[in-house]
């Protein structure tokens, strides 16, 4: 059988790589390109590979060494119009609504398990497969799942919940048995040069690592405003734009010394976009950062959806352990309720999946939160 393999330029995708070919695929590597750094001014362009590179080039020719290493081709396909339209285009105007998107969740939804699907068949591939830390399995409907990943410390289930059964059912996960160890273990067995000790990628998906706020105001610009000590209290500060914060944050906020005000640390629990205003409290009011229950919206669903109410486990962010809750469909609407077990910084914007054990069932985007009976307007 035929595979290409996202081939990113980093360990994990040069390992999956390599595993497929020992068991007998026909690999094919894949590199993306999604995002021009030159058109978008987000480097001084050099065309030599330096460490003042952008770094999908640098990328990109790490990839090519991989690929020469494990004598498989190498394709290279453009997806930047993809990517602005249905990841990028996302991100800002989620921004703009004062809520905090997570870019990855659908770059993984349009870019890796679409865009680049479609690229691999029409270059006569079956399947794709990917460096992600997470297993397919199929049940006994006949259908294939998510779970997480042995390694429990690098699972990526959690960006893969808006792919959907047939995206699934064409992708395979050669990491989803081993540690992370062992992936450098083997990189390094292989004399992978380029990739074995190269740090994992962070930031946003394609665009790396860099001053998130200076990279923002490049789109959104910055309007100052006031920080203001609870519902009505006193402005206790200034800020750069309420765009440029999040629900929970408690650094960066260049609070303190302020007339009459008790000492102490901040955090935001409220942003007003109408009026440009963050409200802030201190660290013992943190209840103010609780709620009970929520919908979710824009739901991805992988096999029969339940009758009634079904207790299920749910990461309403990344790394963060499932918290107990009870969950019913209403509509094309999940709602949520977890009112035993309140959860802080439940944020608009941001991504909330769905585990009943170890199989992801699927997710959607946190819409309307509550504490008890209360709509919480942040």
């Amino acid at each position: 059988m035929k595979v290409m393999v996202g081939l990113s330029g980093g360990v994990d995708s040069a390992v999956a790589a390599y595993l497929l070919k020992q068991q007998g695929y026909e690999v094919v590597g894949g590199f993306m390109r999604n995002w021009d750094a030159l058109a978008n001014n987000d480097y001084l362009g050099n065309p030599t590979i330096n460490n003042d590179q952008c770094p999908q080039e640098k990328d990109y020719w790490d990839a090519v060494a991989v690929a020469k290493k494990l004598d498989i081709p190498l394709l290279r396909a453009d997806f930047v119009k993809e990517y602005w339209d249905n990841v990028f285009t996302y991100f800002l105007e989620e921004y703009k609504k004062g809520r905090t998107p997570n870019p990855d969740v659908f770059c993984n939804k349009y870019i890796k398990f679409d865009s680049f699907l479609k690229f691999a068949k029409s270059q006569g591939c079956e399947m794709i497969a990917m460096g992600h830390y997470a297993k397919r399995i199929q049940g006994e409907d006949g259908l294939y799942y998510l779970q997480k990943a042995a390694d429990k410390k690098k699972d990526q289930s959690y960006f893969l919940s808006q792919i959907n059964e047939e995206q699934i059912a064409s992708c395979l996960f050669p990491l989803c048995d081993i540690e992370k160890e062992e992936v450098r273990r083997i990189a390094h067995e292989l004399d992978l040069e380029s990739v074995m000790d190269k740090k994992d990628s962070t930031g946003v998906c394609f665009i790396g690592e860099r001053n998130f706020k200076e990279f923002l105001q490049n789109y959104l610009p910055s309007h100052e405003g006031d920080v203001v000590l609870g519902e009505n209290g006193p402005v206790i500060g200034k800020h750069i734009g309420v765009l440029y914060y999040t629900l929970g944050q408690h650094k960066g906020l260049g609070i303190g010394g302020v007339k009459g005000v008790k000492e102490g640390a901040y955090f935001i629990y409220k942003k007003d976009v109408a009026r440009n205003i963050l409200h802030v409290a201190q660290l013992e009011e943190r209840e103010l950062l609780q709620s009970t229950s929520c919908y979710l919206d824009g739901v991805n669903w992988v096999g029969p959806r339940p009758e009634g109410e079904i207790e299920v486990g749910v990461k309403f962010r990344y790394r963060q352990p499932d918290q107990p809750a009870r969950m019913r469909f209403e509509g094309d609407r999940i709602y949520l309720h977890y009112e035993d077990h309140p959860v802080e910084a439940v944020t608009p914007g941001q991504i909330a999946v769905i585990y009943q054990g170890e199989t992801m069932r699927g997710g959607g985007i946190i819409g309307e939160i509550y504490r008890r009976d209360e709509r919480i307007d942040i």
